[in-house]
């Protein structure tokens, strides 16, 4: 008798509840961010330079993506890269121009966070923080952002499963935060054409079975300038609730991700297209 109810509650103990998953609710939670809603009908489009590199060069692109269509803005104020040596951003001295830019654009800013001490100091410039493919792994940034109160945007790591997807957005909401954004930004294959492989396989069972919005990262799942707009597409069509996407007035001078970033023209032709593969899935475009 006393070798049975070990054995249950050790069953019990090794398959936790993911509170994530769809429980008792049937359909995407639209998450407040800023002035918009993101996981509702219309479809956002978060776009901006991988990095901030001056305020000019964030300047020229925040106002070239606000008059395309653009609802939310993209800039890394720090970035984490694979080598040592390579640009990691500008830092704190972004936030002299910050607040300028994002007034005279009237969008509102979403940044990497990527150091539990950058909480604080992004507060006053972010409506929404983001979370990184090589830091989704991290719990202990993603237990002090389930302190905040404001959206976060939890891209899945290259090596991560579905489940350890969901779970990272767990030790989000477990702080009390449930303004969660899930963001796939393309997967580790043994393919080497691409950069990483979209899991649009990911995307339809993250809308199907958790309530969290869905966007899309096509410039980091595919890595190549030329195909991101195909991927931009696609994930419309699957049912994501939006993209953020890498735009460069100069991709070639960029300092980090030119490849994969859009000219501003190429992002202005893109948007036109979505337009039309949304009406044709009656969804419109999410527009400020």
């Amino acid at each position: 008798m006393t070798d049975l109810k070990l054995k249950s509650t050790t069953t019990r103990f090794m398959k936790p509840e993911v509170k994530a998953e769809r429980v008792t609710q049937s359909k995407t939670v639209p998450v407040t961010v800023g002035n918009i809603s993101i996981g509702g009908p219309d479809f956002a489009v978060i776009a901006g330079p991988c990095s901030i590199e001056s305020k000019s060069q964030f300047e020229e692109t925040a106002t070239a993506v606000r008059s395309s269509g653009a609802s939310l803005l993209r800039g890394g104020i720090w970035k984490m890269r694979t080598d040592s040596q390579a640009f990691q951003g500008i830092g704190s001295e972004a936030f002299q121009f910050l607040q300028e830019v994002v007034e005279n654009t009237g969008l509102g800013l979403v940044s990497e966070v990527t150091d539990p001490r950058q909480i604080e100091m992004l507060d006053n410039f972010v409506v929404m923080y983001q979370v990184g493919a090589r830091n989704m792994f991290n719990y202990s940034l993603l237990k002090e952002l389930g302190q905040t109160r404001k959206p976060i945007l939890l891209k899945r790591s290259f090596s991560a499963l579905i489940d350890e997807w969901i779970k990272a957005a767990d030790y989000i909401t477990n702080g009390g935060n449930d303004k969660v954004i899930l963001c796939e930004r393309g997967i580790r294959t043994f393919e080497t054409k691409t950069r990483y492989t979209f899991d649009v396989n990911a995307v339809i069972w993250a809308k199907q079975n958790t309530h969290f919005p869905v966007v899309v990262d096509p410039s980091h799942a595919v890595g190549i300038r030329d195909m991101v707009p195909a991927v931009t597409y696609a994930s419309a069509a699957v049912g994501a609730d939006g993209i953020i996407v890498e735009v460069h007035p100069r991709p070639e001078e960029a300092l980090s991700d030119g490849k994969q970033s859009l000219t501003v023209p190429e992002f202005k032709k893109m948007m036109k297209t979505l337009e039309r593969i949304l009406e044709a899935t009656d969804r419109p475009l999410l527009k400020v």
